[in-house]
């Protein structure tokens, strides 16, 4: 056969034209001649061997002729030793070459290419780029998770993956991953569970088998189970295809192609002839009776046969009968060689080929295929490898099917028609067809079909470089039908979404190298416009690799040249659909046929409405990705992707996350992006469930809220029971703090329990609404038994930064297209700074932007508008109202309903509008305790409340229209809850209420009114275009019915109207009034004092005897000398208040918390302290070795332990509480029995004192650690040291043990923490960050803040909090996640040694050297009360009233000025600019302007009312000390540090003039009155300079002091200037001639003030000692001399009227004097830092002044005359923090408890309270524990959000009477 190929081969080679055809086919011809001559050995037949000799001779001849003459000489010297006579004739044998000779008895090397083959690249081998399938791949795996025993299957697949590792668990066993194997042995063991597994996949196939319609899913569920089925079963199922299939009118593909994967997967043994006799019988009649259909279909059923044979190909058939079986389908497939569609006459081919070798014994490629064992579909995944394809076995199968079983005429045939054939593009694809009809037998064998066979193995498997050496190395790789299948299979890779991207390229650009490489696969056409037509059809369907596809497309048709592009694009114009590609079968049903058998309700059919639903619901809103930060406390500037983090989560095993942000900051928002989010990435059947949850709408959601909210979504209570058991949610909760929730929904859910509800949970909560101990409402666990911290996280969204805002604008116009572009709106935002800074809020900008272009004009000035929150929503208001007006004028109305309109509307619709809302909104409050979703039922709340304002009246339902409500069924709701608050507060207060009309002709606004006056202030309105209305306060307002306190955005809208209307400030201050003498004005009191606190008002020595205000919170409110005497107080917050000097006596102040608790004082100094594990007692270890033991019930001291001779270091409670261990540096460490105060053990061997000492969690161990470097390990029974830890370099100061207790952490001098092993005493890891990974020891968290030394670190028994303290006397709380400081807690005097939380978190305690003890409230950082700024951060260097007395400017060495509100003492404006010591400011004449020097020798005017750098006027090479205004305003004056002075003019920031002469230091400079002259002085030189102002020119240089001039003023009529001196003197000079009038003596120390008083008759100076002078300006003799202070004179100021004094010294004391009697009248003592500056209000009858400290706050007072005496108060000053009571009386206080008395006393407080309620007090205690008298009202919000309800309704009628007696 080798030898008649071999002829064959030459005859076409001399043929051929082409001369690299021609040297391929002598090329095969070679190796054909080989083989004949290697089976020619074993013979004797002499005409065979001659016939070879023949050949080679034809074949050297052959090369000859073609110029390959060295080729030839080797080819004839075989000839010759092939016995050949000729030979010798033909050539000469010295001419072969020592290379040729090497080869005579060898063939051409597979690695080596032949001789014969220098102008083709190979003909054996083809190549393939190197980056084409470079590496294997995956295949495709369905993760499937192995069920628990007796739970519920997800799938058939998870089925199907069960049984087939129970069936093959010995083959697997050794090969499977750990989890899969021990789920196998489990399950093996479990019979019953074996048994449930087997019997589940029976009643899958019975409810097959009843199925009537047997559809693509059903079919695809039994197929994936058939190959894992009993025998029995398999047949039964097999019978019934079959039967299906016979039985039916019309041929089902999908039974048909069912049947045959079911062949194709059946296990050895579970198929015999008859089965397969039946099944050809059948497919051959099918064929029969379908011949006439379309060519689509009949190839369907020619792939669906194909399958079949395949299979039947595969398995051992034996006693087929060919005539009865073969000869029928033959013929037919036969018959379809003569079909025009090549796919088709490729697939009857291949059929062909599979029938041929079913009745043949299993051949080499056969078994090669089996040998790779069954595939067991679905457990590839489960399996760590499986053994592939040998590749090299199964190529020489191929060859020997090529070489001994095909025809030689075909096989040379098939290589002339692909390289000689069609190489016209234009010839369709008649190539193919020819060859198939002249020389493709369709019954005889090919090596093709076999190569196809191995190439499917080796897909299926991922080995794609074997499939690229397979195919570039067959045989057959000429072959057009082979080429044909290979393009094919490459599409369908790419197709498959399951294979990797790389894969999927991969096989695209396998094809393209197909198509461009002629010389390695031939001309055939057909074969190119197959890829073609592949290529486009998956670039329109391939996905994430269609762009890549496209472009390979480009690339091929750039390639060819011009002859094929017509041809080429041709192709591209067919159908997509002519060349179908294989497709696998369908996906498996929802619900599938084991669900049905599982009774598993269709809950994918309803998640996919739902899902649908709320993806419509979104639509199209603007969006812009949220930032958040990890904690209140941390800075916005430290912010991430929310997104990123929630997903975090999501990946993660935490359980809850919760999500805080302001009002309106884009929380539900962003849950709504989320939930669209999770719900395109949903995966059908497993994937989590994403649920979205609005709180306020479900009824009571801490219990079972899943339920209800699926209820809502209309599932069913099936669908809900299944989902419960079997799903997983991801449960997105908005609006936690609107549905007044107090429970952790989490926990009282039971989410995560064992039968309940799998969920992961998102919740968001206004930050404004949480309390302190917050995290207890949303942590898994309850409080005391909290579960692990890490499975919970938080987050906080951050205001928008400047680039989200300009994205949200761009956004916004783009969807909206309002009335401007987004340039405008950018425009006017930076005209309005306030504005600007609302618009960080994402809600706050939606209505700024819905009104802006209503307002205003860009390009207006609009620098001086000031706009509130609340002003933004009095706009949108109007704004929504007359856009609903306008919508409804348009709208078709119904009579009645226009008729309504038109009477609206003559009423006025807008205020009607309000009305409505306001109405509405008190009515929700009123009814449904301000829950913000109203359910309304015609039938059943026609008679409620509700029908008011939701009934179909039609005035009613126009006003519902016109208003901001939405609808979502029977549900209504404001479309924002901010906007429920705002109609609440316009109804407490609407301006427009308090107003008279304005007059004809003034521009009205929202109902007629006045717009500017109201809201934005844009248009100027004077005061008499409105007129108060005189009204004294409602009784009916919602302030006196309910409590307010917790109503943080109600609040906040109430504190902006205090600041805008005086009139409602002053209803508040009327309702306290009222609460006087009537107790039903108690709550209303209550709400006003709160608001008014929170707005900043200060009630500084306001009498407020006999008030009622239960309940209030007065957080940081300022009440200096306020008189509360007989005032009820009960349940009243004074966290941070200021009480200095109050008067308390009488009140009644049960219940009452002030946020912190009293200290204990000791004798000696304290070294450490230690709460026990109960919490009942806490261990205080003293510098003289004593241990004290005090109940924290009531702070007693009840032991005390003796016996350490020198102080104790450090003291532990074992776990139990009954034993205390102690370390002291006598070098001893003791055991001390608690209860009878003995020492049980003494435990020696440190060398050096012990620093610390620790319990392990069992109690069964002690460890210590000391100075000798060394930790030690003690046994606690015995006493024993059974562990010595040696490594730390330094001494050990610390240790502890872990909370499982197998590891010891010990902290050494040596800046290491060392983690030991507590069994071994192995050092696991040495550590040197901060917060460290224990697992690990990589440091997590570095958190620094201290400055100085820490000494002392401590957990809170939750985790989430960090206590440190060290030698900067404060106590530091972190937050142990994020790593941000929560606290600082300042109080101590020495450095902090020591620090411990209480078991229950709520304290902690703090022991210093200073002999003290402090408890601190752990949670009393988060108050959402208002605080005063402090202010300054650096010394005050300046403080001035504005010319109209409305503000005062400071001036700082922070670098900083500050505008304060004269009024309330708020800080309007920092002005932020220099980058040194502000140490000068001024005043413009007028007021609008403020001139700053500064250190950075810079000079800044600045705009007052925006805060805006007008000008930096540079030129001062040195410090710029002093400035001054002309009196015009036109020009300034300054003076630096080198004693240069510039004049500028204001107008251009030009320099006039420089005028030099003072040597350095010009401290003091001004102008005269008249403006005309300016005089200057220095600190460091004793002479005065007077210049002209216009000029610059030196008018006189005043000399008489013998040291520097302190200051100077000119007297109030210009004419004379005093100056004062170090030399301790004052000179009074004549301004005109320079003359010295008068020298005033008497001062012993240096003058450091002087001043003139308004008249000019008299002069006041003070000196260095604390002496002040009054001096007669006329005479220079001196009035008075006053003396009291006992520091330097740092300022004096004269009264406007300049009868009094008032003085301020380093002493850190203000002094009030009489002018005319020289007699002090009042002394302020209670400032904490050094006076630096005064001024008083200018005003004519000016009664205040102010007053700059060194620490930077500014303070406000006020001189009261009462009964011809004086006093000082204070009117206001900035909060420093922290409880201030000192000289506060509290003398017959009623209800205080004696913890609060205590923390009152120890704080300066005076006085007794009333003994009698002694008793009561106690009993209040045992009711509640210290935690719950400090805890915020906030945390228990209920729906009258009082601490305790009324505080004099909800007690019980006995504590009432206590309380009141």
């Amino acid at each position: 056969m080798s030898l008649e190929l071999a002829n064959i081969y030459l005859d076409h080679a001399e043929k051929a034209q082409d001369p690299d055809i021609a040297l391929v086919l002598c090329h095969d011809a070679e190796v054909s001649l080989f083989q004949a001559k290697r089976a020619a050995k074993h013979g004797d037949d002499l005409a065979v061997r001659q016939g070879i000799a023949t050949a080679y001779i034809e074949l050297g001849r052959a090369l000859e002729l073609r110029g390959h003459r060295n080729e030839a000489q080797a080819i004839f010297k075989k000839a010759a030793i092939g016995e050949h006579g000729q030979a010798s004739q033909s050539f000469d044998t010295k001419s072969i070459t020592p290379s040729t000779k090497s080869s005579v008895d060898t063939p051409p090397a597979k690695d080596q290419p032949s001789p014969l083959k220098k102008n083709i690249a190979t003909n054996d081998i083809a190549t393939i780029p190197a980056h084409i399938f470079a590496e294997n791949a995956h295949p495709p795996t369905v993760a499937v998770k192995l069920p628990e025993p007796d739970e519920r299957l997800i799938n058939t697949p998870q089925l199907a993956c069960c049984l087939a590792l129970l069936k093959d668990s010995q083959q697997l066993e050794e090969i499977l991953e750990p989890s899969a194997r021990s789920w196998l042995q489990v399950t093996e063991n479990d019979k019953d569970e074996h048994e449930r597994l087997k019997v589940l996949a029976v009643d899958v196939i019975r409810t097959y088998k009843k199925e009537d319609i047997k559809d693509a899913k059903a079919v695809a569920e039994v197929v994936s189970l058939a190959p894992v089925l009993e025998r029995d079963i398999f047949r039964d199922l097999l019978r019934s295809f079959y039967a299906d299939i016979d039985h039916s009118g019309l041929l089902d593909i999908h039974q048909l192609q069912g049947l045959a994967q079911l062949v194709q997967g059946a296990d050895t043994g579970y198929l015999d002839s008859d089965d397969l006799v039946k099944i050809l019988g059948l497919l051959t009649v099918r064929l029969r009776e379908t011949h006439q259909q379309s060519s689509q279909n009949i190839y369907q059923l020619t792939l669906a046969a194909s399958y079949v044979l395949d299979a039947m190909a595969d398995t051992k058939v034996e006693g087929l009968d060919r005539e009865t079986l073969h000869e029928p389908l033959s013929a037919y497939l036969d018959a379809l060689k003569g079909n025009s569609e090549p796919y088709l006459v490729y697939q009857a081919a291949y059929a062909c080929q599979a029938l041929l070798c079913v009745p043949d014994n299993e051949s080499l490629w056969q078994a090669t295929i089996r040998r790779t064992g069954k595939v067991i579909r679905g457990v590839s995944g489960l399996v760590s490898a499986v053994k592939g394809l040998d590749l090299n076995g199964f190529i020489d199968g191929l060859k020997d099917i090529q070489q001994g079983i095909a025809g030689a005429s075909q096989v040379a045939h098939l290589v002339v028609t692909a390289f000689d054939g069609v190489t016209s593009m234009t010839e369709g694809g008649q190539g193919f067809l020819d060859g198939v009809k002249e020389g493709l037998s369709f019954k005889r064998k090919c090596a093709w079909y076999s190569a196809l066979r191995g190439a499917d193995t080796l897909i299926r498997d991922g080995e794609f470089a074997s499939f690229k050496k397979l195919v570039c190395e067959a045989p057959c790789r000429l072959d057009p039908a082979f080429q044909w299948g290979v393009c094919q299979r490459p599409g369908e890779v790419a197709s498959n979404p399951n294979w990797d991207l790389r894969t999927r390229r991969s096989a695209t650009a396998f094809l393209g190298e197909m198509y461009r490489n002629e010389g390695a696969w031939g001309h055939q056409a057909t074969i190119k416009e197959w890829i073609v037509i592949i290529l486009m059809r998956l670039s329109s369907s391939a996905g994430s690799v269609q762009q890549y596809i496209q472009t390979t497309l480009q690339e091929l048709e750039a390639s060819i040249d011009a002859q094929e592009i017509i041809s080429f694009q041709a192709r591209q114009g067919k159908s997509r659909d002519t060349y179908p590609l294989k497709l696998d079968l369908p996906p498996l049903a929802s619900p599938s046929l084991l669900d049905r058998v599982q009774n598993k309700p269709d809950v994918e059919g309803t998640l996919r409405q739902l899902r649908k639903q709320r993806l419509k619901e979104q639509g199209i809103n603007v969006y812009i990705q949220p930032q958040a930060k990890a904690s209140l406390k941390a800075l916005d500037d430290e912010g991430f992707p929310l997104m990123e983090k929630i997903h975090q989560f999501l990946d993660s095993n935490q359980k809850v996350f919760l999500l805080l942000g302001d009002s309106g900051s884009g929380k539900s928002t962003f849950h709504l992006q989320l939930e669209c989010q999770l719900w395109n990435d949903y995966k059908k059947n497993t994937g989590r469930i994403p649920l979205h949850i609005s709180l306020p709408a479900i009824d009571k959601p801490e219990q079972d809220m899943i339920a209800k909210q699926l209820r809502k979504s209309e599932f069913t209570e099936s669908e809900i029971r299944e989902l419960k058991v079997h799903r997983k949610f991801i449960l997105i909760c908005d609006g936690y703090d609107e549905s007044q929730q107090t429970r952790n929904l989490y926990t009282s859910n039971r989410l995560n329990q064992p039968g309940e509800w799998n969920a992961q949970m998102i919740i968001s909560c206004r930050s404004e609404y949480i309390g302190v101990d917050y995290r207890d409402r949303f942590q898994p666990g309850d409080r005391n038994s909290r579960s692990d911290p890490a499975q919970f996280q938080e987050a906080v969204i951050t205001p928008f930064t400047p680039d989200q805002v300009q994205d949200y604008i761009k956004q916004y116009v783009l969807i909206h297209q309002p009335l401007w572009e987004a340039k405008q709106y950018v425009q006017t935002l930076d005209l309005i700074p306030s504005l600007k800074e609302l618009v960080r809020n994402p809600f706050l900008m939606t209505l700024s932007l819905e009104v802006l272009p209503r307002m205003v004009d860009p390009g207006e000035h609009l620098s001086a508008t000031q706009v509130t929150r609340v002003a933004l929503y009095d706009k949108f208001i109007e704004h929504w109202l007359e856009r609903g007006k306008k919508r409804l004028s348009e709208k078709e109305l119904s009579s009645q309903a226009k008729a309504a309109f038109e009477s609206l509307v003559d009423e006025g619709f807008t205020q009607n509008g309000v009305d409505f809302l306001k109405k509405m909104a008190v009515a929700i409050y009123k009814e449904q305790g301000g829950q913000p979703v109203v359910k309304y039922s015609r039938f059943k709340d026609e008679e409620t409340w509700k029908a008011e304002f939701f009934s179909r009246d039609e005035e009613k339902q126009l006003l519902r229209e016109a208003i901001p409500l939405t609808r979502s069924g029977n549900q209504h709701r404001f479309i924002h809850r901010s906007l429920l608050e705002y109609g609440l507060t316009l109804a407490i207060f609407d301006p427009q209420d308090w107003k008279e009309r304005p007059p004809p002709g003034t521009v009205s606004g929202r109902r007629g009114s006045t717009s500017s006056a109201f809201s934005f202030n844009i248009d100027t309105a004077t005061e008499e275009e409105v007129t108060p209305i005189e009204q004294v306060p409602d009784i009916n307002s919602p302030l006196a019915w309910r409590y307010f306190i917790n109503e943080p955005s109600v609040l906040q809208f109430l504190c902006e109207r205090v600041h805008q209307e005086p009139i409602f400030k002053k209803q508040l201050l009327d309702y306290i009034e009222y609460s006087k003498m009537d107790e039903k004005w108690r709550k209303a009191a209550a709400n006003a004092i709160t608001i008014l606190v929170r707005a900043g008002v200060q009630f500084n020595g306001e009498d407020l005897r006999g008030i009622r205000i239960p309940g209030a919170d007065l957080s940081n409110g300022m009440f200096d000398s306020t008189q509360f005497q007989e005032a009820d107080l009960r349940m009243v917050t004074f966290r941070g208040a200021r009480l200095q000097q109050a008067d308390l006596s009488g009140s009644q102040m049960a219940a009452v918390q002030f946020g912190e608790l009293p200290f204990i004082k000791e004798d000696v100094e304290v070294e450490s302290c230690a709460y026990s594990p109960d919490g009942n007692s806490l261990g205080i270890a003293l510098k003289n070795g004593d241990i004290k033991i005090y109940s924290t019930l009531d702070w007693k001291q009840t032991k005390t332990l003796t016996g350490h001779s020198e102080r104790i270091r450090w003291i532990a409670f074992s776990p139990n509480g009954k034993r205390l261990v102690s370390g002291s540096w006598d070098l001893t460490v003791r055991l001390w029995d608690v209860e009878s105060a003995s020492c049980i053990h003494t435990l020696t061997g440190h060398d050096e004192g012990v620093f610390g000492v620790a319990y392990s969690p069992r109690g069964d161990s002690i460890a210590s650690a000391s100075y000798d470097k060394i930790v030690r390990v003690w046994n606690e029974g015995t006493g024993e040291c059974r562990l010595i830890l040696i490594g730390h370099t330094g001494p050990v100061l610390s240790v502890a043990f872990s909370p499982n207790g197998s590891q010891i952490a010990s902290g050494g001098g040596d800046g290491t923490v060392r983690l030991w092993d507590v069994e071994t005493g192995v050092c696991l890891h040495t550590l040197n960050g901060h917060v460290v990974d224990v697992e690990t020891g990589t440091c997590c968290r570095v958190m620094g803040g201290h400055n100085g030394n820490i000494y002392t670190l401590s957990f809170s028994l939750q985790g989430d909090v960090i206590a440190s303290a060290g030698s900067d006397n404060t106590v530091r709380l972190w937050d142990s996640e994020t790593g941000t400081c929560r606290e600082v807690l300042s109080g101590h005097s020495e450095s902090v040694w020591c620090v411990v939380f209480s078991p229950n978190g709520d304290h902690v305690a703090s022991a210093s050297g200073g002999s003290t003890v402090r408890l601190w409230d752990a949670r009393s950082g988060g108050t959402v009360a208002r605080q005063i700024p402090v202010g300054h951060s650096g010394n005050i260097s300046s403080v001035k009233y504005s010319p109209q007395g409305d503000q005062v400017a400071s001036s700082s060495h922070d670098g900083t000025i500050r505008l304060w509100d004269v009024e309330t003492g708020v800080c309007r404006r920092t002005l932020a600019g220099h980058t040194g010591w502000v140490g000068s400011i001024a005043f413009s004449p007028r007021g609008e302007m403020i001139v700053s020097a500064s250190y950075d020798r810079t000079v800044k005017l600045w705009d007052v009312e925006t805060g805006t750098c007008r000008k930096t006027l540079t030129g001062h090479d040195d410090e710029v000390l002093t400035v001054t205004y002309s009196p015009r305003g036109d020009q300034l004056v300054s003076g630096d540090r080198n004693g240069v002075v510039r004049t500028w003019d204001v107008e251009t920031g030009e320099c006039r003039h420089i005028m030099i002469g003072h040597s350095e230091w010009v401290t003091s400079i001004l102008y005269s009155s008249k403006g005309n002259q300016i005089a200057s002085s220095s600190e460091y030189g004793n002479t005065i300079l007077l210049r002209d102002a216009d000029s610059g020119a030196c008018l006189h240089t005043l000399s008489g002091h013998d040291e520097g001039v302190r200051g100077i003023v000119y007297s109030p009529q210009g004419d004379v200037l005093a100056s004062a001196s170090d030399d301790k003197t004052v000179r009074l000079w004549d301004a005109t001639t320079g003359e010295c009038r008068y020298t005033l003596i008497g001062h012993s120390e240096w003058v450091m003030v002087i001043v003139y008083s308004p008249q000019g008759d008299q002069v006041a100076s003070g000196d260095y000692g604390g002496s002040v002078r009054l001096w007669n300006a006329g005479t220079g003799e001196c009035c008075h001399t006053f003396t009291g202070h006992t520091g330097m004179i740092t300022g004096v100021i004269y009264s406007p009227k300049g009868d009094k004094i008032v003085t301020g010294s380093w002493d850190m004391t203000i002094r009030l004097w009489d002018v005319v009697s020289g007699q002090c009248q009042a002394t302020i003592q209670t400032i904490d830092s050094p006076i630096t500056s005064m001024a008083w209000d200018m005003a004519p009858d000016g009664y205040c002044f102010i007053t700059g400290c060194q620490d930077g706050p500014v303070h406000m007072w006020r001189v009261v005359e009462h009964k011809g005496m004086s006093s000082i108060r204070p009117r206001w000053r900035p909060m420093k923090g922290g409880l201030i009571v000192k000289g506060a009386s509290i003398q017959g206080v009623r209800g205080l408890s004696q913890l609060n008395e205590q923390l009152l006393k120890q704080r300066g407080a005076v006085g007794e309270p009333f003994v009698r309620l002694r008793e009561a007090s106690k009993k209040v205690m045992k009711m509640a524990s210290v935690v719950s008298t400090l805890k915020k009202p906030s945390s228990k919000a209920v729906q009258d959000p009082s601490p305790s309800g009324d505080p004099s309704t909800d007690q019980s009628q006995q504590d009432k009477q206590e309380i009141d007696s």
